[in-house]
């Protein structure tokens, strides 16, 4: 461990979320408990600052921050919450010029949940693979086409830059920066401590229900109502295009910057959704992959490998009522 903390700046704004401050918060502080308990140095020095002391988060409670630093001040790692208050911190010309000139001086920066939209605006994430909260997904692959937005993980790394998913995504992407930092034992040991996965199985479409398909372009509203009533037929990009009267090209661009996915994986989403509900049920494994349109049961257990991280008969024996 260093025996010069590393300093980490969680950054906040007024109807911030605040289980995306204090959700990272904590693991650190754990790690630094840790540490206190073996006598060893501690090895974080953690600070929340925001443009304004007394940040109101959106659930009522009042985080009292300290001051946007100053550039004479060393930061290893700086982490920016989101919430509902995101738009506004975005749109402070003062915050995001702080926020260019600290992040650019930090070995590594991150996001959580809507954070990803002040790191965008401020051009941090321009080429790079990123994530967000699936319910802003085609919000955010809308605002920032430049940015290659990947709806499922629970967090991405892409070089120095890291950006994870809604909420709680910011504890695994913290314990993931402990790990990162101390190795995997010390990061084990607070997952341990805090009662948490150190690595989550899955990515965050297990915790959705529309994995924000209904975008801004309504004329794919429809469209995917038909594709869930219709999940054994042809669903192929051909056939899709001509649902949506559109030329294959239009479709498959306007689609994707509608939604932030392909048709393709789109569709199979869908099927893993109604999979999921149907394994919850309790239904074999043989049916639902019949009634998904996946044509056998070895096509839905690679599907399920692939997006959730586990097979649907693990799925069924854990989840089914």
């Amino acid at each position: 461990m260093p025996k010069t903390p590393r300093r980490i700046e969680i950054l906040t704004f007024p109807k911030g979320q605040v289980l995306d401050v204090t959700g990272p918060l904590q693991v650190f502080a754990t790690a630094n408990d840790l540490a206190a308990m073996a006598r060893t140095d501690v090895p974080y020095e953690v600070r929340v600052v925001a443009a304004e002391p007394n940040v109101m988060t959106s659930a009522g409670l009042a985080l009292l921050t300290e001051p946007l630093s100053g550039p004479d001040q060393p930061v290893d790692t700086l982490v920016v919450a989101g919430g509902y208050g995101i738009q506004a911190a975005c749109d402070s010309p003062a915050l995001v010029a702080w926020l260019r000139e600290r992040a650019g001086a930090a070995r590594r920066v991150a996001s959580v949940c809507s954070g990803a939209f002040l790191l965008a605006t401020a051009g941090f994430l321009d080429g790079r693979r990123a994530v967000t909260h699936w319910g802003r997904c085609a919000e955010f692959a809308a605002r920032f086409p430049e940015v290659r937005l990947d709806p499922d993980p629970i967090f991405i790394r892409d070089g120095k830059v890291w950006t994870s998913a809604g909420v709680t995504a910011g504890i695994d992407l913290a314990l993931a920066l402990v790990e990162a930092d101390l190795g995997r034992e010390t990061a084990l040991a607070v997952a341990r401590q805090l009662v948490v996965f150190l690595k989550r199985p899955g990515g965050q479409s297990q915790f959705s229900t529309t994995l924000a398909l209904q975008g801004r372009d309504e004329r794919f509203d429809g469209l995917h109502a038909w594709i869930v009533e219709n999940l054994r037929s042809d669903l192929s990009l051909e056939r899709l295009a001509a649902r949506a009267n559109m030329s294959l090209r239009s479709f498959a661009r306007h689609y994707q910057r509608a939604t932030g996915r392909t048709p393709a994986r789109a569709v199979e989403e869908i099927r893993i959704e109604t999979a999921r509900h149907l394994l919850d049920q309790g239904h074999p494994v043989s049916r639902v992959a019949g009634r998904c349109g996946f044509g056998s049961e070895e096509t839905l257990r690679r599907a399920f490998l692939r997006r959730l991280g586990t097979t649907p008969q693990a799925y069924r024996e854990r989840f089914a009522g």
